[in-house]
């Protein structure tokens, strides 16, 4: 039985690549026996980028009146999807419009299907390899399953899993990671799927102060999916501490700090406690 897919495309100033990426996706989806919803989000594009999308028939287009960031312009176009899937991709000619027919096949089998950008034809900008890679290993080690790709803009996923989050999407660069980690913590079945990623025509709105926005937020997650992930990392570290006191003022000054050691061990096992009652709490609201 056909399912209606829509695809959701948030659009800032693309006019570049705009007209050319929707015209490969009408054409590569339309041998996909699936029902194919287009919906375009312009977030007031200060160039004729509504102009190229209001000459493009077969389309949904929604316009902001003011410019609300690119989680807002997907937030509006799931809103408005009348599709049991969502699939999401930018415009600028970064991703493979070719890989829509792979992850519309085996969406049924998962609960979202993440494009990941690996291979020889990757261009992923030289200044922000270091931050991604750091980003995905951080993001591995808090949900403590592994993420090669934490905020791939190009996946499909359940819009009924996806609704259950709405209130934990930002209106910025965040969504993507976002979702990303609250499938997972709810372990959800989340699959990586290779896919290409090309140079990107006309300039990114991604900022270097982005990335500690992003670090912040896995932190938040972390705290509200797996608390006992951050506060058994700081009781443990509490216990090193107060170990290497211990043993350098009793073997170093021949004076053992007991009172110090004492109160670190002491604090540990506090924030050890309430990790596991924040623990107890998140689980109770997850299921």
């Amino acid at each position: 039985m056909a399912e209606t897919i829509s695809i959701v495309i948030p659009v800032y100033n693309e006019r570049r690549a705009l007209f050319k990426t929707i015209k490969e996706i009408k054409n590569i989806t339309s041998n996909i026996k699936d029902v194919i919803e287009i919906i375009t989000v312009n977030d007031c594009s200060t160039d004729n980028t509504g102009d190229i999308l209001n000459s493009i028939k077969g389309i949904k287009v929604i316009t902001h009146k003011s410019n609300r960031g690119y989680g807002a312009s997907l937030k509006t176009g799931i809103k408005s999807a009348k599709g049991h899937y969502i699939l999401i991709m930018d415009a600028d000619g970064t991703y493979p419009v070719k890989s829509i027919p792979k992850l519309v096949s085996l969406i049924k089998k998962h609960d979202m299907l993440i494009g990941l950008r690996k291979g020889k034809n990757v261009k992923i900008p030289l200044l922000r390899k270091p931050a991604k890679m750091f980003l995905n290993k951080f993001a591995s080690f808090l949900s403590g399953k592994k993420i090669p790709d934490l905020n791939s803009g190009m996946r499909i996923f359940s819009k009924e899993k996806c609704l259950e989050f709405w209130n934990l999407y930002p209106e910025r660069f965040s969504f993507t990671s976002t979702i990303t980690m609250a499938f997972i913590g709810k372990s959800y079945s989340v699959k990586y799927i290779p896919i290409e990623y090309y140079k990107r025509q006309g300039k990114s709105s991604i900022s270097p102060f982005d990335f500690y926005n992003f670090s912040n937020l896995l932190l938040r997650l972390t705290l509200m999916f797996n608390p006992l992930k951050i506060f058994g990392l700081i009781s443990f570290s509490l216990i090193c501490i107060s170990l290497i006191i211990g043993i350098y003022s009793m073997f170093i000054m021949g004076n053992l700090m007991d009172v110090t050691v004492l109160i670190l061990l002491m604090s540990s096992l506090q924030i050890f406690l309430f990790g596991l009652l924040a623990h107890m709490i998140s689980k109770k609201w997850v299921l």
